[in-house]
């Protein structure tokens, strides 16, 4: 029985952990997008395809990077039912369908800033966010079908 409740411990603390990742990079985000126009230039300095391309870039990189902090928002609402052990609520399917279609906007994004400028990187970027998609879809029906059947259960109860 204690062996359960350590186990149970250590669960918990990682989702603590995950979640305060996920704080850090929603708000490191909001930062990055935000401070795009200034980094841009600086970075600029360092790779001169990128201030040849300033305007594309920024707005590329603005319309991704605010893509990608709601996609992490939608990750911290689940996260958040997690904490609360009630993680099984229809809230999490809208989220997890909400995220597919996030990482399938990003995708298409990173295929249309490879227009702009292509790198080998952009592709695994674009096949890691197809496969997010995917699997946020394909969990988003698992827990369609688990709020499905606890709410059968809560009503035999």
């Amino acid at each position: 029985m204690e062996e359960k409740k350590d186990q149970r411990s250590k669960k918990k603390k990682l989702a603590i952990w995950t979640k305060y990742l996920l704080d850090i990079m929603f708000y490191g985000g909001i930062a990055v997008t935000v401070t795009l126009p200034f980094s841009v230039r600086k970075i600029g300095e360092l790779l001169p395809l990128l201030v040849e391309h300033y305007e594309e870039t920024v707005i590329i990189y603005f319309v991704l990077g605010v893509a990608a902090v709601v996609l992490l928002r939608e990750l911290r609402k689940i996260f958040r039912t997690v904490l609360e052990e009630d993680c099984f609520v229809q809230e999490n399917v809208a989220s997890l369908q909400k995220m597919g279609n996030w990482s399938f906007f990003i995708a298409v994004m990173s295929a249309v800033r490879s227009i702009v400028y292509m790198t080998i990187a952009m592709f695994v970027v674009i096949f890691v966010f197809v496969i997010a998609g995917l699997f946020s879809k394909v969990l988003a029906c698992v827990f369609e079908e688990a709020v499905r059947y606890k709410q059968e259960n809560d009503l035999t109860i």
